[in-house]
C-alpha cells in the first residue's frame, strides 16, 4: 500500500471513529419542540405504543410511535374528516383518545360555523384494536341536556369504578369558561347534572378562562387536575392545578382544591411562551412521568398553528403533588424517557 493510500485510509478511519463517537454522544437525547406545529397535544399509551393527536382545525389525525422522542418520524394518519355541514363540521379542536369497555372513543370539540359560540363536544367510537385503523362511528354530542351551552376540551376521568366527564364551558349567563364535571352513563352519555368545580379567581387566570382539564395520579393514587388558564391569545396562558380531597365525592365542588399559584408559566429565555393544554404519559418502562404541552416559540404568536408540542419529565413533592418545573429550553439536549 502506498503512503498516500495509507494516509487516506487512516483519515477515513479517524473520520468514521469521530462520526461514531458523535452518534454515540447523541444517543439517548432529543430536543424540543417535537413537531413544528401541534396545538392541544394529547398522548395515550396502549400495548407498548403511543398514540398522539393534536388540533388541526379541519380533521382528526393520529401518529403512532413506540418512542415519543421519535414522534416527528411517525406517519400522520387521517382517521376522520367532518361532514360538509352539521353541528360538528367546523373548528375541530382538542381531540382525545380514551380506551373504554374494550373500544376506542375519541372526544373532540367542534361547531357548525366559523364562530366559536356553537362549539360543543362530540364522540366517535372505534372497535378496532389499533385506533389508527378501523372505522370511526359517530355517537353524537355528549352533553348535559339541561345545560347545553358552549362546551369544549372534554376528558374522561375514572374514579372508584365510575367514569366521569370533565370539560370547559359556559354557564348560560356569561362567557366565562368554567370547569364542569358529570358522571357518565356510557362513553357518550351523562347520567348526572353537571357540577361546576372551578372558575377563574386568581390574577394569573385573567381573561375569564379555565380550560383544557387533564387528570394526573401519583404513585399513591392521589388525584390532580391540571388545567389551562387565561387566554391562548396572550403570552399569559399558563397551567394551574387542583387536588381532589382524598376519599371525597368528585361531584361535590368542595372536593376540589385549587392552588393559588400556577404550575407552568412562560419562560421567554427558553423560547417558551404561553405554555398550556397539556397531557401526561409514562415512560416505556413505567418508571417516569412525563408531561406534553404546547407553547409558542416567540412572543405574541397567539392561538395559531405556531403552537408546538414539547415534552419533559415531571417530579413529585414530598406531599405527593407534582413538580412540573419550568419549560425546558428549545433546541437543547434532553434525556429521552427511560426505557427508550
Amino acid at each position: 500500500m502506498k503512503g498516500s493510500q495509507l494516509l487516506s485510509l487512516i483519515c477515513l478511519l479517524l473520520v468514521s471513529s469521530v462520526g461514531s463517537a458523535m452518534k454515540a454522544d447523541t444517543t439517548g437525547i432529543f430536543t424540543n419542540p417535537l413537531l413544528g406545529s401541534g396545538p392541544d397535544p394529547w398522548v395515550i399509551r396502549h400495548k407498548g405504543m403511543y398514540y398522539y393527536m393534536h388540533t388541526t382545525g379541519h380533521h382528526l389525525v393520529i401518529r403512532k410511535t413506540g418512542k415519543m422522542s421519535d414522534l416527528s418520524r411517525a406517519k400522520e394518519v387521517v382517521i376522520w374528516t367532518p361532514p360538509a355541514k352539521g353541528p360538528d363540521a367546523r373548528d375541530i379542536w382538542a381531540p382525545e383518545l380514551h380506551r373504554l369497555n374494550n373500544k376506542w372513543y375519541l372526544y373532540y370539540s367542534a361547531g357548525s360555523s366559523d364562530s366559536i359560540h356553537p362549539q360543543h363536544t362530540f364522540v366517535l367510537e372505534n372497535s378496532a384494536a389499533d385506533p389508527a385503523t378501523g372505522t370511526w362511528t359517530s355517537r353524537g354530542q355528549i352533553r348535559d341536556t339541561a345545560a347545553d351551552f358552549f362546551a369544549i376540551d372534554g376528558t374522561v376521568f375514572r374514579y372508584q369504578g365510575k367514569n366521569y366527564f370533565i370539560w370547559s364551558g359556559h354557564n348560560g349567563k356569561d362567557v366565562v369558561q368554567r370547569l364542569y364535571i358529570a358522571r357518565m352513563k356510557s362513553p357518550w352519555e351523562l347520567v348526572s347534572p353537571r357540577v361546576e368545580i372551578a372558575a377563574p379567581q386568581y390574577p394569573w387566570e385573567h381573561n375569564g378562562i379555565n380550560e383544557g382539564p387533564e387528570m394526573l395520579r401519583n404513585a399513591k393514587g392521589d388525584v390532580f387536575l391540571v388545567f389551562s388558564a387565561s387566554g391562548c391569545w396572550t403570552d399569559n396562558y399558563a397551567l394551574g392545578i387542583m387536588r381532589l380531597r382524598h376519599g371525597t365525592d368528585p361531584l361535590q365542588a368542595g372536593s376540589w382544591v385549587k392552588s393559588p399559584e400556577p404550575v407552568l408559566t412562560s419562560k421567554p429565555e427558553n423560547g417558551a411562551y404561553a405554555p398550556g393544554h397539556n397531557g401526561f404519559f409514562k415512560s416505556p418502562d413505567g418508571k417516569e412521568d412525563w408531561i406534553i404541552y404546547h407553547a409558542n416559540s416567540k412572543a405574541a404568536q397567539g392561538c395559531g398553528p405556531q403552537r408546538n408540542p414539547r415534552m419533559q419529565r415531571i417530579g413529585w413533592n414530598t406531599d405527593g403533588s407534582p413538580v412540573l418545573g419550568e419549560p425546558v429550553k428549545i433546541n437543547t439536549p434532553v434525556k429521552k424517557p427511560s426505557g427508550e
